[in-house]
């Protein structure tokens, strides 16, 4: 039987006073690619952060290669072989593409991925590598950021909402560009608003609904009618 890589159990986490996600339980396999979906505020975006250590937990709340973690900082989530790409983007606007690519590769884990695979994933970032980030396209900083991320050689990507506000040809474009990316034997979790394209890219699939697992399943075996029940609780 396959060790799970990640396993998240009874993960609670709050703001200040607001409780965000609720028990919630999931499990990653080695090579596996999970979706997340759930609708606005269900608590997508706040289970990324807890994995990546942007929001403590309890130390076993979360285990990675069945160590308990969910007490790390971020950087040594990262060290670990974690490494995730935010919502947003967020790169540094004082930085060029090429730049804000070596800040990732800058904890040195070994591994297929350096500047010239990433430019070799996405060309049009080896034509920009000398522009600032804030010159960027939408499509082509959120390129950067997928970049970034890989250039730490995980075995772990956290994928939160790589589509959102993008144009579709952009998107499209990112989402040819993953099966490139996963065929590395790497693991990823994928959050996604459009649930035909999480379905696509995934083995498993997670529902969150007000901060709990409403759904979960094999992504080839749900029904559109178990994940619109689950997705806004009718």
């Amino acid at each position: 039987m396959v060790e799970p890589l990640l396993v998240v159990a009874g993960l609670d986490a709050h703001y200040r006073d607001f409780q965000a996600l609720y028990g919630v339980d999931l499990q990653v396999d080695p090579g596996e690619v999970i979706a997340i979906i759930g609708a606005n505020g269900a608590g997508k975006t706040t289970l990324m952060a807890s994995i990546a250590g942007l929001l403590p937990n309890r130390p076993d709340a979360i285990r990675y290669r069945n160590e308990p973690i969910g007490r790390l900082r971020a950087d040594q989530v990262a060290a670990r072989g974690i490494a995730l790409v935010p919502e947003g983007r967020q790169l540094f606007p004082s930085l060029s593409v090429e730049e804000n690519l070596l800040i990732g590769g800058q904890l040195g884990r070994p591994g297929p991925w350096s500047l010239e695979t990433v430019f070799e994933l996405f060309p049009i970032l080896r034509e920009r590598r000398a522009t600032a980030s804030t010159a960027l396209s939408g499509g082509q900083q959120q390129m950067v950021a997928i970049g970034r991320a890989l250039m730490s050689n995980p075995d772990l990507l956290l994928l939160d909402e790589i589509s959102l506000g993008l144009a579709p040809v952009i998107i499209k474009t990112i989402y040819e560009a993953l099966p490139g990316i996963i065929g590395t034997g790497m693991s990823a979790i994928i959050v996604e608003q459009d649930i035909g394209k999480a379905l696509a890219v995934s083995q498993r699939v997670y529902c969150l609904q007000e901060g709990r697992v409403s759904l979960q399943g094999h992504s080839n075996q749900l029904t559109r009618a178990q994940i619109s029940r689950a997705y806004f609780g009718v």
